[in-house]
């Protein structure tokens, strides 16, 4: 009897053992559960690792998904990492066919270096990287290489997203670098999936969906961060001059780029070219109305198209304007105003005419936003500017004979103007009688940097929002959605916020949602 009691006491606290070994989840170990806390003693694994080693339990593991280029030049700041373990890679293109980039070589070459393979070859049909076959090697060479004294599984691929998500059950965290039209649905499947997310701008396209996202971020406590955040500059010396009424009362914020540095078509594309070997176009594709394929939509190219981009504000405003807005908290805008370019053609019976085109974003554009007061801030006109439109030069620049940046930033009140040296909030400079020449960006800006990175992976390990993180980024998302439906109309749209809704142009609100095609709602994502 005795023997039997003691046998059923040690099947329960067997019992016991491997439900409290199961209840200690594997983010919250990573998160920080103490040692103390387990009742245990451990010896660090950096200890008998060596420096730099972290043990393969306490790495967050993370899924990479969209292998182009832009994603391809960022996979080195996640592999430099010693925390993080990418163990799968993501993209509906297999092979490197019909990708572009800013030049032919320099992505190959740092895979080359980071793999230590001078030889490697893109395979495809084309010299610069592209597609999860890439990706993957990228992956497999570098730890090869790198962590040659450490045992690591294989890097998996995977062409859908839903199907990583499906059976990748240990991930900790995404890192999402796919076209603008698919970052909202993929933000949300790792969400709610309790996945933090690290992704490129915008949150989405789309103002509905991009709501909808960062309302869950606000609602959950999943790590997030929107990766342009890590090169906003400072907005504490000019808010200084701002406040101290140095420029007397604001009332404009000018922000200007020479970007798109991409196509941005006048025409949707005729031809129908045989899709690639390995590309499944309707994945990529997505929740968007499906068409013939042509490489004119894909890759770096994709910005252009009201369907798969954002423009160039989308692009570039997140670096420059997010901590702008954030400081000066312009949310709501009542009035949106566009001025864009367009493009003549001739009919076949020799007569002109001006093509109406409300699929592509335009050569060139400015957008007014009219932002009510708040508080004690007046009312302020932000104004952008892109494809070589610019603000009038003041004159100052006349005066030095300086010619007015191709980029930049610039606050007007009606006493004085604060400039910046850079196209971002950097480097200011009050413009009186002084004029400083301006930093542009790079053509292939977009890179993160390494502060960012860690950042997330901090955030992840303690639970804690970072800064920059999706709750921060309805402003900046409200604003590039409502230019892209402004520019779309070509209308002056007056917008109710309260309702998200535009109030003079019902046709401008069907740009404002998407048209979700059958298994990609994000409702149900």
């Amino acid at each position: 009897m005795n023997e039997e009691m003691n046998s059923n006491k040690q099947t329960s606290v067997n019992a016991a053992e491997t439900e409290l070994s199961n209840a200690i989840n594997r983010r919250k170990f990573i998160g920080g559960v103490t040692t103390a806390a387990l009742g245990v003693t451990l010896i660090p694994r950096h200890v008998l690792g060596g420096a730099g080693f972290v043990a393969p339990s306490d790495k967050i593991n993370l899924a990479y998904i969209g292998c182009g280029t832009q994603g391809l030049r960022e996979m080195q700041g996640m592999l430099d990492l010693p925390e993080i373990q990418i163990v799968a890679v993501c993209d509906p293109q297999k092979k490197a066919i019909n990708y572009y980039d800013w030049d032919p070589e320099s992505l190959r070459d740092q895979i080359r270096k980071a793999i230590g393979n001078p030889n490697w070859t893109t395979g495809g049909n084309n010299t610069i990287p592209g597609g999860r076959d890439n990706a993957q090697e990228y992956v497999d060479g570098f730890y090869a290489k790198q962590r040659a004294d450490q045992k690591y599984k294989a890097c998996r691929a995977y062409a859908d997203f839903r199907e990583l998500f499906e059976k990748e059950k240990g991930l900790d965290a995404v890192k999402v670098m796919t076209p603008d039209h698919l970052h909202g649905l993929i933000a949300m499947a790792a969400m709610k999936r309790n996945i933090a997310v690290t992704m490129h701008k915008p949150i989405s396209n789309r103002l509905l969906e991009g709501r909808k996202v960062i309302d869950f971020a606000r609602n959950s406590n999943v790590i997030t961060h929107l990766i342009p955040w890590d090169t906003n500059g400072n907005m504490d010396q000019i808010m200084l001059w701002i406040n101290g009424g140095v420029i007397g009362t604001l009332k404009e914020v000018h922000n200007w780029s020479f970007r798109p540095v991409w196509p941005q078509y006048a025409k949707v594309p005729a031809e129908k070219p045989t899709v690639p070997d390995g590309f499944d176009w309707d994945l990529w594709v997505g929740p968007e109305a499906d068409r013939p394929y042509h490489p004119y939509y894909t890759n770096m190219v994709f910005r252009g198209w009201y369907d798969f981009g954002g423009g160039s504000m989308a692009d570039m405003g997140h670096y420059s304007l997010w901590t702008v807005f954030n400081a000066l908290e312009l949310e709501n805008p009542t009035i949106i105003e566009p001025n864009r370019s367009h493009v003549c053609d001739l009919q076949t019976d020799a007569t002109a005419y001006q093509i109406e085109n409300d699929f592509a974003f335009p050569f060139a554009s400015t957008v007014r936003f009219k932002y009510p007061a708040k508080g004690n801030r007046p009312a302020v006109d932000l104004v952008w500017y892109d494809g070589g439109m610019k603000p009038p030069t003041p004159q100052e620049f006349y005066d030095k004979n300086i010619d007015f940046p191709d980029e930049g930033m610039m606050f007007v009140g009606d006493k004085g103007i604060i400039m910046s040296s850079a196209f971002t909030v950097e480097k200011p400079y009050l413009l009186s009688g002084e004029v400083k020449k301006a930093e542009e960006v790079s053509v292939a800006a977009g890179a993160t940097k390494q502060p960012g990175v860690q950042r997330f992976v901090e955030g992840i390990k303690t639970g804690k929002q970072i800064e920059g993180n999706f709750r921060q980024a309805w402003p900046i998302t409200e604003a590039v959605n409502l230019y892209a439906a402004a520019l779309r109309t070509n209308k002056t749209l007056r917008y109710d916020a309260s309702q998200l809704k535009i109030t003079n142009n019902d046709a401008a609100n069907n740009y404002l949602q998407r048209a979700y095609r059958s298994g990609w709602n994000i409702d149900s994502i």
